[in-house]
């Protein structure tokens, strides 16, 4: 009888210090995937390598992301793969407002937390949406804009992917600006964001003798292909007003050098969103929706603002 007790009570003791052995393990890294829309895009891979870095300051965080090359169909195949690995949080840059809603759903409904990043998706099974007023943004634009011209001119509005919600919130912004002003005339066309795109979009405005007095463009990147674009038709980009959007180091040195006029400083968001991430992991409340303050950058406070990268 007491053989028995004694067996019974050495198992319990040794149950009992497999438990504890197994509490005191290191628990792994936590995941943060980061399923971004392309890299090509100078601004989008910036926002990737803002959250590297920011996670690599934490050492129980991991850090992996994708490039879906700027496909819709690719993106969401990725984050397809993100919910079969389980990763902690999932960080989304879309490129298409309406496509992705579906899987970002189902990760959603997977218990993964989800934070949309900078461009807006139509559904709301999301953890946060973490962005800038881009309204503000187009209308920043076109006051500065309207004010140069004094209210005449011919206006360029380079905008960005159509698919995109930034692209249509921008455009409004400053559209619905320059319906203010009846002496400005405006004529679009679609850069997607992309230098390459802005710069060919340019060229064949310039070829067929178009001329304008302003340039809006919806990042600088297309601003830089815009100005090259006129540069090798002998039009100085200094006699033109142009404004660009994001205020990248690029932008911030053609203030400077007086080939841009000025740019909408708008935040990559990364470490905000490392920020949600880390609450959403220890599994804190977070605001469904974070707006991340903007503010025009021209000549006159060009030393006082940071450059995005």
């Amino acid at each position: 009888m007491r053989v028995t007790r004694f067996i019974k009570a050495a198992v319990a003791l040794t149950f009992f210090a497999v438990h504890l052995l197994s509490m005191a393990q290191p628990v792994g890294p936590q995941t943060i995937a980061f399923a971004q829309d392309t890299l090509k895009n100078d601004f989008r891979k910036a926002q990737v390598f803002e959250v590297r870095d920011e996670v690599a300051r934490f050492p129980g965080l991991k850090f992996v992301y994708s490039d879906a090359e700027g496909q819709t169909s690719m993106l969401i195949r990725q984050i397809e793969q993100f919910i079969a690995q389980k990763v902690d949080v999932l960080v989304v840059g879309t490129n298409d407002e309406k496509a992705v809603v579906p899987v970002v759903s189902k990760a959603y409904k997977s218990g993964i937390p989800v934070i949309i990043l900078d461009r807006g998706i139509k559904g709301t099974d999301f953890s946060t949406f973490i962005n800038s007023d881009n309204v503000s943004i187009g209308a920043m634009g076109a006051e500065y804009i309207a004010d140069k011209l004094g209210g005449k001119g011919q206006v360029l509005l380079l905008e960005g992917l159509k698919t995109a919600d930034v692209t249509h919130l921008r455009s409004k912004g400053f559209l619905d600006v320059m319906a203010k002003h009846p002496g400005i005339k405006v004529i679009k066309r679609t850069g997607n964001y992309l230098r390459k795109d802005a710069l060919v979009e340019m060229d064949k405005l310039l070829a067929l003798g178009v001329r304008v007095d302003a340039i809006f463009a919806e990042s600088d990147s297309m601003l830089s292909g815009a100005r090259v674009a006129m540069e090798s038709h002998k039009v100085d980009p200094r006699k033109v007003i142009t404004v660009g959007c994001d205020f990248t180091s690029e932008a911030r040195d053609a203030i400077r050098a007086g080939t841009q006029s000025g740019s909408v400083l708008f935040p990559l968001g990364g470490k905000k969103s490392v920020e949600i991430a880390q609450k959403l992991l220890a599994k804190e409340a977070v605001p469904k929706h974070v707006v991340i303050p903007v503010k025009l950058v021209t000549r006159d406070n060009l030393d006082q603002v940071t450059p995005i990268f």
